[in-house]
């Protein structure tokens, strides 16, 4: 299948889960998501049917780390960042329905600092290829993530796939987190 097609099918899908399994496997996402290591964390604010809830950045905050979420530039590029300090600290971003942090706009390069990055995905192969939405923000941002950095991907566990269609700018995820199984290393050979 095109990237095109798997993003169809599996937005199909997300639309069809009924919101107790989501509050379900958000619960299950949170309480893995604060088993991983690392004192700054990027992540992001789930919307629509992305699996995971605001809960989990609650979470890894009452933990003693430091959370950074993405801001979306004006123009397409590398998502800026800013410090998540609470549900209060979000007000609506530029892309509808998302919410971002409402503090002082970092850059880019921020994202060099951090020890683990949490980022939504479709899809996730065996490889570590990431199906995005396809506007290509987190394309443009994870060459500035260090090299050591654990890139980690949340999805379904459905999501998991053999084999998503690649390209030569696609940053291979490090692990996925999924509700049932926690975190799941990539690539598996």
């Amino acid at each position: 299948m095109s990237k095109a097609e798997w993003r169809s099918r599996i937005t199909a899908e997300r639309r069809s889960l009924v919101p107790e399994a989501r509050a379900r496997e958000a619960v299950s996402l949170a309480a893995a998501a604060v088993l991983l290591p690392g004192a700054l964390v990027c992540a992001y604010v789930p919307f629509g049917t992305e699996p995971g809830s605001a809960s989990l950045l609650d979470q890894l905050r009452d933990q003693g780390k430091r959370v950074l979420l993405p801001v979306v530039p004006g123009e397409p590029g590398p998502l800026g960042w800013a410090d998540y300090e609470g549900p209060s600290s979000l007000g609506p971003g530029r892309l509808r329905g998302l919410l971002e942090p409402t503090g002082r706009r970092l850059g880019p390069d921020t994202l060099r600092t951090a020890d683990l990055v949490l980022i939504p995905a479709l899809a996730v192969d065996d490889e570590g290829v990431r199906l995005g939405r396809g506007a290509g923000y987190y394309d443009r941002s994870l060459s500035f993530a260090a090299p050591d950095a654990a890139l980690i991907a949340v999805v379904r566990d459905t999501e998991l796939v053999r084999q998503l269609p690649a390209e030569p700018h696609d940053v291979r995820m490090t692990g996925v987190l999924t509700p049932e199984h926690g975190l799941v290393p990539r690539p598996v050979r």
